[in-house]
């Protein structure tokens, strides 16, 4: 291990892409090149290393990291670009050949990154190619929050679904995970640190302990049922949210715990990709559209005040304009908080490229658009449900210039007027008073700190 001194001056500035997974990644790997000296690049300060955290979910994904690498190189060309993530684990010789970039380190490699960059350091090499492995098979836990007041807990990777849209399964190799103890200790030590809210990540952390590390067998094999339970134990933590997890592996005993627990929010993220059956089987999705609204009524139950968000593609190869119209129909008919739509994108090596009927780029933008449209309506409706009412918000330390501000138990923005700045990684009683727009044009409430719930 190289000596903290070593690199004590050098500074690093860090981008990340995509999934609240990367997020974390990208924190851990700040964490372990902060032990060795190397600090985050301040504002306006040169750093020695950018590391860009890639994703490459859709092409629009990967056109974003390409055009990232060239303007940070253009701004710093003396720093060095450490490029990780999914885009250099599928297509590591194309990273390699981008101006500035001194190593790409695929998800495969993504453990190693640290290693990596002290061998770039040491030796100066004028560029280092990492190459991608074709199964990736090494789980690293991680749980830091980087710059951010929430720590992300990465639980599980991979994917064994292949669902025929899907890259990710190729970019993260198969599902893996840790084990429940190695994640209680994470989860303590961020308690320790100070930590208030955890968000649970993964690829697929419905899939938590199907390959797990320790080869159990299957009658004594570790679930994601038993992780929230042992995480929720876990003193000091008082607040964790399940980042996304599919509707298939969402089962009633998670809903009933989460409902009935002592830290587990009223917060859920179920990937629907379409309200077509049809579609659905092209895709191979491993639910109905009957289970998904069964899914989302029996939280509604549980939890009537939760905030459910779904992912939508838009003009999927087999999406008709007539299977639109269904889909559409089907998720107006669900009571959800709020859609995050992709317009669909093809992706090399997949399934879908043999589905022949495609969607024109024009007619995905408009159907973004009317899906956008009701994914306003829907976060409108919920909203309104709640001003007024006085909730918990757990306050985060705000941007230079902004007022403080943070997310209620059930995932509503507030900005709340007047909150002192000590209050920052505080959960404080606040009042909705009133709905405005916020800066991404979606609604966010104004709270005033209340002196009880």
């Amino acid at each position: 291990m190289t000596d903290n001194t070593t690199f004590g001056s050098l500074t690093a500035m860090y981008h990340t892409f995509g999934c609240k997974l990367n997020f974390a990644e990208t924190s851990a790997i700040a964490a372990g090149l902060a032990s060795r000296g190397i600090v985050r690049a301040k504002a306006g300060q040169q750093p020695d290393i950018i590391l860009i955290n890639s994703c490459s979910v859709t092409e629009e994904a990967d056109k974003k990291c390409r055009q990232t690498v060239r303007s940070l190189h253009r701004r710093h060309p003396g720093a060095a670009i450490i490029l990780t993530g999914c885009y250099a684990q599928l297509k590591p010789e194309e990273a390699a050949s981008l101006d500035g970039v001194a190593v790409v380190a695929g998800n495969d490699k993504k453990g190693r990154v640290i290693e990596y960059i002290e061998q770039w350091l040491a030796d100066r090499a004028p560029r280092r190619e990492v190459t991608a492995a074709k199964e990736i098979r090494d789980f690293t836990p991680s749980c830091s929050r980087g710059d951010r007041t929430r720590y992300f807990l990465k639980v599980q990777d991979g994917c064994d679904c292949w669902c025929t849209y899907c890259a990710i399964p190729a970019a993260r190799g198969r599902s893996r995970s840790g084990s429940i103890a190695s994640l209680v200790r994470q989860a303590e030590d961020a308690a320790a640190a100070g930590g208030r809210e955890i968000v649970i990540t993964g690829v697929n952390i419905g899939d938590f302990g199907k390959r797990g590390p320790d080869g159990l067998a299957p009658e004594n094999r570790e679930d994601f049922l038993r992780l929230i339970m042992a995480l929720d134990r876990v003193e000091g933590i008082e607040r964790y949210r399940i980042s996304s997890i599919e509707p298939d592996l969402l089962t009633d005993e998670i809903i009933d715990f989460a409902a009935s627990s002592r830290a587990f929010m009223p917060h859920f993220h179920i990937p629907l990709q379409c309200g077509s059956d049809e579609v659905l089987r092209l895709m191979r999705r491993r639910y109905d559209t009957a289970l998904f609204a069964d899914k989302i009524a029996r939280v509604r139950r549980a939890m009537p005040h939760a905030f459910i968000g779904i992912d939508i593609i838009a003009g999927a190869r087999g999406e008709t304009r007539e299977e639109f119209e269904r889909s559409l129909r089907f998720v107006e008919s669900l009571d959800i908080t709020r859609l995050h739509v992709f317009p669909y994108s093809e992706r090399p090596g997949t399934k879908a490229l043999e589905i022949p009927h495609q969607v024109t780029r024009e007619e995905k933008q408009h159907r973004v658009a009317e899906l956008m449209r009701l994914s306003e309506r829907k976060l409108a409706d919920f909203s309104s449900r709640f001003l007024g009412q006085t909730r918990p918000v757990l306050l985060e330390h705000p941007k230079p210039g902004h007022q403080m501000a943070g997310f209620t138990d059930n995932y509503l923005r507030v900005t709340v007027e007047g909150a002192p700045a000590a209050l920052d990684n505080h959960i404080v009683p606040v009042r909705l008073a009133e709905i405005a727009t916020g800066n991404g044009g979606e609604p966010e409430f104004i709270g005033h700190i209340e002196s009880r719930l």
